[in-house]
């Protein structure tokens, strides 16, 4: 190299024959910030009728595709359902798994008896969704649990298959597990003198287990992974993949999504179980739909804000349906969730909206109490600068010497960084901060260089306090 300040990466410097070489540097072409879109899976369950093998991730454009693919009706099908239609832009990606092999379906019926005293309907819901016969006065009890039954088996969408049997009609999950028994089922009429019960979903046993799932797409970076299941060993399997995946070497960051429907109680107990940065749970309580249907449109939503640090409150979350006024939390069971690694969702204007998504970490290793994570933007916003200034040395420094002359380029590079992503309010105090960016040479590895930088992250305008000043 005969220039101090300019090297080549294919003109030698031997040439002796006259004439103009030149050659063409890329390396400096991208000033700009990298784009961050979100590329989401989702594990589900997926029927014996499915057209691809268990355990192979795919992509999926559209209801229609993922009921071709994995069944109609799987968990599968009706979570990318539900996260289409949240966020159909998105990089959405499913893996299927099949039921375990010892799993049991949860089981639930439906009862009718008395005699219709005028005309009327029978509504039976399941989840979200109403299904609906006409009844005819003094129309006998089992020919109307005959067309419920041909009713509710004519949706191949349904989680559930009837059958008439000792006067009741029976709903089975099609799908084994606990998750079989999220599923809501309830029976009404308007016909006078008819009667009509439900006894709710249950006796589902054993959830299939994620960890292959996991496994497969672990080389693969996804943003956000969504699990149906909220039992604690597939909690526990996503948490740790996540940590593995999003480690420093990996450097493949990513948050986990899942959801709760029970109580406040045992959702913060929970959360409390993971204590996960990465992870995110949504709270509502007592929804039709099931947990991994709420964990699906949760995840969608968050997938659709690119920017790292902007807060998803108010954000809408569809298809969740409406709770009873009862069920709506109060501010003090709001803000006990927010302490505990619960993000509530609220009903406002009829619609079911995020009121602060937080992740469930709230204790250091200590037991300390710890909000240095709890916005689930944190450590999105960290994930973000990690990848920007990982692109930008990429990119600059692909065959770099090492001299003492190299720590100065490298700190102006990730400088720059730094001061675009304050532009873009993603990082503040960048100036003030400066001096905390450590570019240095490794005292023990001649060919390495450390470097410490300072992420003031940008914080959501969650609180508004104001007081009124009375003046007569």
């Amino acid at each position: 190299m005969a220039s101090p300040n300019i090297s080549f990466e294919t003109i030698p410097s031997s040439i002796r024959v006259p004439g103009r070489y030149i050659e063409f540097n890329t390396k400096l072409a991208v000033r700009t910030l990298p784009a961050n879109p979100q590329k989401v899976l989702l594990i589900a369950q997926q029927l014996p009728t499915a057209t691809i093998e268990p355990l192979t991730p795919v992509q999926v454009f559209s209801d229609d595709e993922a009921a071709n693919l994995f069944g109609a009706g799987s968990w599968a099908h009706l979570l990318t359902r539900q996260a289409i239609r949240n966020n159909q832009y998105m990089d959405f990606s499913v893996i299927g798994v099949k039921d375990d092999e010892a799993g049991i379906q949860a089981v639930g019926d439906l009862t009718i008896s008395g005699a219709a005293g005028s005309s009327g309907q029978v509504i039976v819901n399941v989840g979200v969704e109403d299904y609906r016969v006409s009844v005819t006065s003094k129309e006998a009890t089992a020919s109307i649990m005959d067309r419920l039954v041909e009713v509710l088996n004519g949706d191949p969408d349904s989680p559930v298959i009837a059958a008439k049997a000792d006067n009741k009609i029976t709903l089975t999950a099609k799908h084994a597990g606990e998750i079989g028994n999220e599923i809501t089922i309830s029976i009404r009429t308007t016909s006078r003198d008819l009667i009509v019960s439900s006894n709710p979903m249950a006796n589902g046993e054993g959830n299939p287990n994620i960890v292959k799932a996991l496994a497969e797409v672990a080389g693969k970076h996804y943003h956000i992974i969504i699990s149906p299941f909220s039992d604690d060993p597939n909690l526990q399997s996503l948490s740790e993949h996540i940590e593995n995946v999003s480690n420093a070497i990996e450097k493949r960051g990513a948050i986990g999504v899942a959801a709760w429907k029970g109580s406040l109680s045992t959702g913060t107990t929970q959360a409390a179980k993971l204590n996960d940065g990465r992870l995110t749970m949504a709270w509502y309580r007592n929804a039709a739909v099931t947990n991994g249907i709420i964990a699906a449109g949760y995840g969608a939503v968050i997938a659709f804000e690119e920017d790292p640090a902007r807060p998803l409150n108010t954000l809408e979350i569809k298809g969740l349906g409406i709770t009873t006024e009862n069920d709506w939390p109060m501010f003090t069971e709001q803000n006990n969730a927010l302490y505990n690694g619960l993000t509530p969702l609220t009903i406002v204007n009829n619609r079911v909206q995020i009121l602060r998504a937080i992740s469930t970490y709230t204790k250091n290793a200590t037991g300390t109490d710890d909000p240095a994570l709890l916005d689930i933007t944190t450590i999105r916003t960290l994930d973000y600068v990690r990848t920007a200034v990982d692109q930008r040395i990429a990119l600059r420094f692909p065959r770099e010497k090492l001299s003492n002359k190299t720590p100065p380029k490298v700190r102006s590079e990730i400088l720059d960084v730094l001061y675009k992503m304050e532009e873009l309010e993603i990082l503040e105090e960048v100036a003030a901060n400066q001096k905390l960016l450590i570019v240095e040479r490794d005292l023990q590895d001649p060919n390495r260089l450390n470097t410490a930088i300072p992420a003031n992250v940008v914080n959501g305008l969650h609180v508004f306090a104001a007081r009124i000043d009375l003046y007569l």
